[in-house]
């Protein structure tokens, strides 16, 4: 056998991708919201790029002006005191502004400083109740003991005790609290009687019992009634954990803009790609003419002018590219999810990306880019996309149920359940296997912890 080195040519094929793949990928699994942030910037930093302007509505011309219409109430009524009318001159008007008016809803801060002028007598006094509030954080606990307060404070922690009783009068009920046995007693003090005597042992002594739903070992403890120990933990159910939690800064409202909305015509579903506020963009045509005119440049002007004008096309040809695949891919499921757009969640079809990429011809990988992070707007209310694809689960003799539509028997199961002798995961399976649904206990069970329902025992009312 002879060895040696041998010049060859051989053709293969190979994906690579290019920056242009990358931004097309890149713009389709971005969110409506997303994309205009993108859009925005590539304005700024590609000149040929630019915002193209909406055409102003032309008035019909058959339609007549309605300036000459137009009557100058004021002068109209100036002489009106017949009708109760007073006008008034330009020097005495009350002119506002824009300063006049809040910017923002007062915070958790805010409301607690506002109380706190109003209820306090000294200025030592007011310096502490503003040093207190400034450590409640924003569930509504105190962060600080006593004596750090007194001794940051320069005062004896008998004066800071006095001023954070003060401040546990505020409202919401429980603000200023230094752990959660005190914030629940704050609040339970508008409670009278027995329940109020026994909700208190309860929180004091027993709290983790009842959170495992152990209501029969309270009983026993405390020498009542299993009734009794549920009425307590009913009220006690009724407070809150977290008081700070109601008073929120309105930058933390996420809004959610639909990036497809389905609209039913005539029993049939039309899906429109949301791209109203997505920036329409255009090619500056003064760069685009002087290209085309050949007038001269330096060679690096000429390839900086062409290089943005092509990145101007592919950017342009990748949102137009993004809202096809969109469409297409959510007109594959609604075909897909009929029934559940006409019956209710009850009737979700199990999915998944493959099926929806073999119909269309493309990849499973772009199937899951156009849906990541996007929300279409149904009859039926707001829903991810992500949320057609469900897993299913076989049944006996028909088609595959979706984990969504069994969640949904699940609930309605369990609601209309014995409260005294509620179901357990086993017997929940069993009714589950009586409607033909092959699925097991453990399922079961992962199924209700998802949807936030408690156990068996911690269901039971007595």
């Amino acid at each position: 056998m002879r060895m040696g080195y041998d010049l060859t040519l051989q053709q293969t094929q190979k994906l690579v991708m290019t920056p242009e793949l990358r931004q097309a990928i890149t713009i389709l699994q971005f969110s409506t919201i997303e994309l205009a942030d993108y859009l925005e910037q590539a304005v700024l930093e590609n000149p040929v790029l630019e915002l193209k302007d909406e055409a102003p509505e032309e008035k019909p011309a058959d339609e007549e002006p309605t300036d000459k219409f137009d009557v100058d109430w004021q002068e109209y009524f100036q002489d009106g005191s017949d009708i109760g009318y007073v006008g008034r001159s330009g020097g005495s008007r009350n002119e506002f502004s824009y300063d006049q008016f809040v910017t923002r809803s007062p915070n958790l801060h805010d409301h607690l400083y506002m109380q706190l002028y109003l209820t306090v007598e000294t200025e030592q006094e007011k310096k502490i109740g503003e040093f207190l509030i400034g450590n409640i954080d924003d569930n509504g606990y105190l962060c600080t003991t006593v004596d750090d307060a007194a001794e940051q404070m320069a005062v004896s922690a008998a004066a800071v005790e006095r001023v954070l009783q003060m401040v546990h009068t505020l409202d919401p009920p429980g603000i200023g609290a230094r752990d959660l046995i005190e914030c629940l007693l704050l609040q339970l003090k508008h409670e009278k009687g027995e329940t109020y005597a026994l909700a208190e042992q309860i929180i004091r002594f027993y709290l983790d019992d009842l959170a495992a739903g152990r209501i029969s070992r309270i009983a026993q403890k405390l020498r009542v009634e299993s009734r009794q120990v549920q009425q307590a933990a009913d009220v006690i159910k009724r407070l809150d954990p977290k008081p700070g939690c109601k008073f929120s800064d309105g930058n933390d409202v996420k809004y959610i803009i639909p990036d497809v909305v389905l609209e039913r015509v005539e029993g049939e579903y039309i899906v429109l790609v949301n791209d109203v506020n997505t920036p329409r963009l255009g090619i500056n045509p003064f760069y685009r003419t002087i290209l085309k005119n050949g007038t001269k440049f330096d060679s690096g002007t000429k390839e900086f002018l062409e290089s943005k004008l092509n990145a101007a096309s592919w950017i342009i040809r990748s949102i137009e590219q993004r809202r096809l695949t969109l469409y297409r891919v959510v007109n594959t499921i609604v075909d897909f999810q009929r029934e559940f757009f006409d019956k209710g969640v009850k009737h979700l079809t199990p999915l998944n990306l493959k099926q929806v990429a073999d119909i269309l011809s493309i990849h499973e990988s772009t199937v899951s880019r156009a849906t990541a992070n996007k929300y279409v707007q149904t009859p039926l209310g707001v829903f991810p996309l992500k949320f057609f694809f469900a897993s299913g689960v076989h049944t006996t003799g028909g088609p595959s149920t979706s984990s969504e539509s069994i969640k949904k028997m699940l609930e309605e199961i369990i609601q209309e359940e014995n409260k005294k002798k509620p179901l357990s995961d086993q017997r929940l399976t069993k009714m589950l296997n009586m409607q033909g649904i092959n699925i097991s206990r453990r399922t079961v069970a992962k199924y209700r912890g998802e949807m936030g329902v408690p156990s068996a025992n911690k269901r039971r009312r007595y």
